[in-house]
Formats: structure tokens, C-alpha cells, sequence
């Protein structure tokens, strides 16, 4: 069965290249461009891992990662942070949440696969 992963930024031209990058991964890709959308959509198809970023409208992907979290029929689903709040106190919120991994913009799409891989326990495509 195909794993999916859903990618939650508002900015398209971020959106475009992930979408890209984990469908040719081969993973089943949907998408979400505020935390609203990006909640409704994991509560509804519970998708195997979440592409999450911070700074998304409606409600930030730390409010977006703790309530995930907070749902146990949710437990399942791999969040990794995507974003370009780095600060060392950010990373350890994100982590805090229940963030599985936390990746810094820019980060290499080498290193967001292999985290997304890893996470999935999937080979590289």
C-alpha cells in the first residue's frame, strides 16, 4: 500500500518542489495551505507523515503539530517541521509538540527524503 504525506506550507513555490519531491518518491501526496485546511485533512485521510510548516496562516504548525499529538487516534502520523525558524528554542518547541524531526529552510531535498524515508521506513526510489 502507498504511504501518503501530506504537505502543509503556504507558499507555492515551496509546495510545488515538495509535492514534486515525494511524489516521485512515490508516496500519495495531498496538500493544505493553512493549519485549518491541514487539521481537516489529517483527521480525515490520517496520513502516514506530515510535512509541517511554522508560519502558516489560521493556525501555526505548532498549534497544528499539539493538537495532532493531543488526538491518540492520530499517533501513527509522522510530523516532520519544515521551516525557516531555526533558533535552537524553536527546534525544541517543534520537538516538544511531538514533531518527529525538524528540518531548517533551506534544507537539501537529499536530506528532507532521507529523513521523510527514514521516518517511513522506506527505501529510496
Amino acid at each position: 500500500m502507498t504511504k501518503s504525506v501530506l504537505v502543509v506550507d503556504d507558499e507555492p513555490n515551496i509546495v510545488l518542489s515538495l509535492e514534486y519531491l515525494m511524489k516521485r518518491l512515490g508516496y500519495e501526496v495531498y496538500l493544505a495551505r493553512d493549519g485549518e485546511e491541514a487539521l481537516a485533512i489529517i483527521e480525515q485521510k490520517a496520513p502516514d507523515l506530515v510535512l509541517l510548516d511554522v508560519m502558516i496562516p489560521k493556525r501555526d504548525g505548532y498549534d497544528v503539530c499539539q493538537a495532532t499529538r493531543s488526538n491518540p487516534a492520530l499517533d501513527k502520523v509522522r510530523i516532520v517541521m519544515v521551516t525557516a525558524k531555526g533558533r535552537e528554542v524553536e527546534i525544541e518547541k517543534g520537538l516538544a509538540l511531538g514533531a518527529d524531526a525538524y528540518l531548517t529552510k533551506p534544507f537539501s531535498t537529499r536530506e528532507l527524503a532521507d529523513t521523510v524515508q527514514n521516518l517511513l521506513g522506506t527505501e529510496r526510489a
